[in-house]
């Protein structure tokens, strides 16, 4: 009688390919350089605008009032959202300049865009002493998760 044993190798299931796990890798990896990227740039001063020491001191004379926000529909066929409001020297100084610093977040409270916005210009009178001026401020670019909240308005400049 003959043996009825039949010898095979043992199976082994061919290689898994790791492309597709390479693929996932990279792309997860360029998504979280982006988010990096994004963040750092929109927490970092704008370049040109600092708040010296006179300044800060002076911060205190300034006033925002009747600052409000609403959305309109540009002709473009965008949203432009529109921050308006007044500002108010309550100081014994003529400024020729003040920026703001407009600071959008999203609903997890991170910043999703530092925008620097003149609201005194010098080629516009400036603002002196005891004068009010209003002001507006035009936005287009918005990112999506922005919480449709008002932006925090911080002093950014003054020149006197």
């Amino acid at each position: 009688m003959a043996n009825d044993f039949l010898v095979t190798s043992p199976v082994r299931p061919a290689p898994a390919s790791k492309v597709p796990l390479l693929i996932v890798g990279v792309v997860a990896l360029a998504a979280a350089g982006a988010y990096l990227y994004m963040h750092q740039r929109a927490s970092e001063a704008p370049p040109g605008m600092v708040l010296t020491g006179e300044a800060k001191a002076y911060v205190k004379h300034l006033g925002l009032s009747d600052v409000g926000m609403r959305a309109h529909e540009s002709y473009m066929g965008g949203t432009v959202v529109e921050i308006t409001g007044k500002i108010t020297n309550n100081g014994d100084r003529a400024l020729k300049q003040v920026d703001l610093y407009c600071v959008f977040y999203d609903t997890m409270g991170q910043v999703v865009l530092r925008e620097p916005v003149p609201i005194v210009r010098g080629k516009t009178g400036g603002l002196s002493p005891a004068a009010t001026k209003d002001f507006r401020l035009p936005f287009d670019n918005l990112p999506a998760s922005w919480n449709q909240g008002m932006p925090q308005l911080v002093i950014g400049q003054i020149v006197f």
